[in-house]
């Protein structure tokens, strides 16, 4: 019983550790840092790690907008560790500001799209329109699912909620009783 308290709680160390990692990476745009936390299977459906990376370049500067996660101190919160299946899991969750700037000036009819759009594509809050700065900032909570498992070297990697594709490989990847314990 001991060795299995001590064992969670290095292992809920390494995986405050890894967190900080992965979200600094995503604030300083270090791509393959982001690879090397990203659960592989991911990187798998991408094709591989350069389309991997060359995505994320495009998720983050494209030629319609550049997006920054804006500079807070994250407060990460961490559902219980669960095994479930021969793998483990954790929820985190954390308040994720990002904007978005626009390379050509919208105007109110464009800006009010971008605003749904972003609501949606983002599962925010609240997205305001920065005339001056032609840009959004977008308000929301961002969630990661962390994942320890055979494919991963027991090392604690991470599935991006914000990122739609890597949403819907997690829902491929994990049977209904999975995603109904961990509450999806």
């Amino acid at each position: 019983m001991l060795f299995s308290s001590f064992s969670f709680s290095q292992s809920l160390e390494k995986l405050k550790l890894e967190t900080k990692k992965i979200y600094d990476a995503n604030y300083t745009m270090d791509f393959d840092v982001i690879a090397q936390l990203t659960y592989p299977k991911i990187i798998e459906s991408i094709g591989n790690k350069d389309s991997f990376l060359e995505k994320l370049d495009l998720d983050y500067q494209n030629e319609e907008y550049r997006m920054r996660l804006e500079l807070v101190t994250p407060v990460f919160q961490y559902s219980d560790i669960k095994k479930i299946g021969g793998k483990t899991f954790c929820v985190i969750t954390y308040r994720n500001p990002i904007r978005y700037f626009f390379e050509n000036k919208l105007n109110s009819d464009a800006a009010s799209k971008k605003v749904s759009w972003l609501k949606e594509n983002n599962n925010a809050s609240e997205v305001v329109f920065e005339p001056k700065r032609n840009s959004m900032n977008v308000k929301r909570v961002s969630k990661f699912i962390a994942i320890v498992d055979e494919t991963t070297n027991n090392e604690w990697k991470f599935f991006n909620f914000d990122d739609a594709s890597q949403k819907e490989i997690f829902k491929t990847l994990f049977d209904e009783s999975t995603k109904k314990e961990l509450g999806f």
